[in-house]
């Protein structure tokens, strides 16, 4: 038997405009040299495979070769207004708590009780919950799925599992929980689970309800008491890797794509590592792919146009692959009716939300819709998570499925003392108004598996306006 490659060595396909050969060493942690325009060889090394790391070697590469610096280590735009953020909790409450309280879903249970559900990652214990009677000290009372009793459809274990955003809702006489999970064929799907009791134990449905690299789901009972699923397709995770695929095959097209010389240099860096960044995890491909990703959306609206002029001038195979890509730049969300027990889904789902604003660039997600005056108020975030660029959004509809008029500017953003607000959830606090929670970062540590700590503030939903302590958007 042949004994296994140490190193993968790679080389700039001819017809590219800058050209690197690259080798990828495969001996526990990652090694690389990389060799560039104007520069002789260069020797970096991972500690680890995850985001900091990478960060770490594209700081190092754009010091030593002219490509795109990684926005995750970059302070964030001015902040346009807004109240400041108060922390409910910035350190874990138990040592299982691995990752911090990112995606927070926080709903009242009775006259003063909350629960806190949160994203997990790959912790082995997935979906912590904690309950609170004040918002402020809060216990870890278990977890949705214990270690070994995650649904059989989901994928489990250190690097491969995703479990993320979940959520719970009071439908009925029933607990309802909505959870994005990977699939074993890695692509992410949408699950549900039930109980008695917002404590749980949750029994999870025996297969996923959303297929097809779907995330963030929320549940929405309507005004006549009907369940609603939303969710988002995470197309924002499939055109990187189709652009960088279709680049590798037709390396001129950089110059076409890309106007500025370090994105030019980092869209090469990333059809060479291709072949290499194909066969990883989606997760550690993500890193790989997140400075072409910076470079395509540095000017998003420009290189959608530019795309979009591509096809019009390719030929054969390369259309549809083209097409592909330009769909997948618009992240759509999607609502469709649940049945009455929430085993299945009626009728034809419907989009009614697509990033159009300049702030939202290539995505948005996490989206919670509030109920009041006779409106469906949506909360939102939009831009890359792991960035001082994610921020939250708000748009108001008269029906669950819209049309929803958003709000042209953020609603929430970084600050000095917090980066990355996002993925919102709305509850009413102990003085009896609504209060709006989401997670962020400390600055500089932004990223996947970073820990993110819970925040709040108080919101007001009247009429078209949504008001957040002082800042107000229609």
């Amino acid at each position: 038997m042949d004994a296994e490659p140490m190193f993968i060595r790679l080389q700039t396909p001819a017809g590219a405009p800058f050209a690197f050969e690259i080798a990828v060493d495969l001996r526990g942690t990652r090694g690389f040299q990389v060799a560039g325009p104007g520069q002789g060889a260069r020797r970096y090394e991972l500690a680890q495979a995850e985001q900091p790391d990478y960060l770490d070697l594209f700081e190092a590469l754009a010091r030593d070769f002219g490509t795109r610096a990684p926005l995750a280590r970059t302070p964030p735009p001015p902040r346009k207004g807004g109240p400041p953020l108060r922390p409910l909790l910035t350190e874990a409450v138990a040592l299982e708590i691995l990752y911090g309280y990112g995606d927070p879903c926080v709903v009242r249970v009775g006259e003063g009780e909350w629960r806190l559900l949160v994203t997990s990652n790959d912790a082995p214990n997935a979906f912590p919950i904690l309950a609170s009677s004040d918002l402020f000290a809060w216990r870890l009372t278990g977890f949705v799925f214990p270690e070994g009793r995650a649904p059989a459809w989901a994928l489990t274990g250190p690097g491969q599992a995703d479990f993320w955003a979940p959520e719970m809702h009071r439908v009925g006489e029933e607990t309802w929980l909505c959870f994005t999970a990977r699939m074993q064929d890695r692509s992410l799907a949408i699950g549900l689970a039930r109980s008695r009791s917002p404590d749980g134990p949750f029994s999870a449905d025996e297969a996923p309800i959303v297929t097809g690299d779907v995330i963030d789901a929320h549940i929405l009972v309507d005004a006549c008491g009907a369940p609603w699923l939303v969710w988002k397709k995470d197309d924002n995770g499939v055109w990187p890797r189709k652009l960088a695929a279709l680049l590798h095959r037709e390396p001129a097209w950089v110059s076409e794509l890309f106007a500025a010389p370090e994105d030019q240099r980092t869209a090469v860096l990333a059809l060479t590592l291709w072949p290499w960044a194909e066969t990883l995890e989606p997760m550690e491909q993500f890193f790989v792919l997140q400075p072409l990703i910076e470079a395509a959306t540095a000017d998003f609206t420009g290189f959608a146009r530019r795309i979009e002029g591509l096809r019009g001038r390719a030929c054969g195979a390369r259309v549809e692959e083209i097409a592909a890509i330009s769909r997948a730049l618009r992240t759509r969300i999607y609502a469709q009716r649940l049945s009455a027990d929430g085993r299945s889904l009626e009728g034809e789902p419907a989009v009614i939300l697509e990033n159009d604003q300049p702030w939202e660039a290539h995505l948005i997600e996490g989206v919670w819709i509030t109920q009041e005056g006779g409106r469906y108020h949506l909360l939102y975030a939009g831009n890359d998570f792991s960035t001082a660029h994610y921020g939250i959004g708000a748009a108001v509809a008269e029906a669950p499925t819209g049309p929803y008029r958003k709000s042209p500017e953020v609603l929430l953003s970084s600050s000095a003392e917090w980066w990355g607000p996002g993925h919102p959830s709305v509850a009413l606090g102990p003085d009896g108004r609504h209060h709006v929670f989401l997670h962020a970062f400390r600055p500089g540590v932004a990223g996947y598996k970073a820990f993110r700590a819970l925040l709040a503030a108080p919101i007001r939903f009247e009429s078209v306006v949504v008001s957040v302590d002082g800042s107000t958007t229609r």
